[in-house]
């Protein structure tokens, strides 16, 4: 199994736009100044790519879907697993045609129930459409999932979260491995359907407390709870600098970037 980060950054990115409009004069430790030279600083909007044998996987749709699948040449979706209805999770469902036209069938989609509705609501013209229906419209087969599940090789399944006051929203574990991005509390009935992992990839914003995401010691702290073999983390806000804030972290745990490739 191989998993790309086709991105990695918050529902701002890195660089965001304040900080160009004012110069980066307020950017934290001159992040998204470094992002302008420098691509392993770039963060687009979170998502994961994940490609077994069997099956080509994709977690969320973010808002630079586009450009992602582009960069990162992802050539066929199976299926796309939605974590919650966030704009910066599901806003390039609508370029999931091109895959429906090339692979020419339906593409299945899956999330919870609540996620599941707000897709339907921010997107009524794809699964409420006209009757004329010309080329601009995804094929969807839309499935509400709420326990364990198979595709192809990989055995999948939905581990709920805290992440304010959002309903519906998940991770995920795929085999061993398990994908958390967008978190501030990690259930102990979820807790226990995260063990023995081969890899955690878990939502780490900033350094500083944050009331809907996990902060650095957050994350280091499910980690020790969990001992994973290997723990990336992600969706990270410009606060962090993966250079600099390595020094922070312990053995076995490190920050991901945009295009990082994983071989499980």
């Amino acid at each position: 199994m191989r998993l790309t980060f086709l991105g990695t950054g918050t529902s701002h990115g890195v660089p965001t736009i304040d900080c160009m409009v004012d110069g980066y004069a307020h950017c934290p430790h001159g992040v998204c100044l470094k992002a302008q030279s420098d691509p392993t600083y770039r963060r687009s909007r979170t998502s994961l790519w994940v490609h077994s044998e069997a099956v080509d996987l994709l977690i969320d749709t973010s808002q630079d879907f586009y450009q992602q699948v582009l960069a990162h040449q992802v050539r066929r979706i199976d299926a796309v697993l939605y974590t919650h209805g966030h704009a910066d999770h599901i806003y390039g469902l609508p370029d999931i045609r091109s895959f429906c036209r090339v692979q020419a069938d339906a593409i299945d989609i899956y999330g919870s129930v609540e996620t599941m509705a707000t897709l339907q609501q921010a997107f009524g013209y794809v699964f409420h459409p006209p009757a004329q229906v010309g080329g601009g419209i995804p094929q969807l087969r839309c499935h509400a999932i709420d326990g364990p599940m198979v595709l192809g090789d990989l055995r999948i399944e939905p581990i709920p979260v805290v992440h304010g006051p959002l309903s519906g929203c998940y991770g995920y574990r795929l085999n061993d491995v398990a994908y958390l991005p967008d978190v501030h509390e990690i259930p102990p009935d979820s807790l226990a359907h995260l063990r023995d992992l081969d890899l955690l990839i878990l939502n780490c914003l900033r350094i500083r407390p944050h009331s809907t995401h996990l902060s650095l010691e957050e994350s280091l702290g499910y980690v020790r709870a969990l001992a994973p073999r290997r723990c990336l983390l992600t969706h990270m806000a410009h606060d962090i600098d993966h250079v600099r804030d390595s020094s922070l972290l312990p053995e076995g745990v490190a920050f991901a970037h945009d295009g990082l490739e994983i071989e499980i």
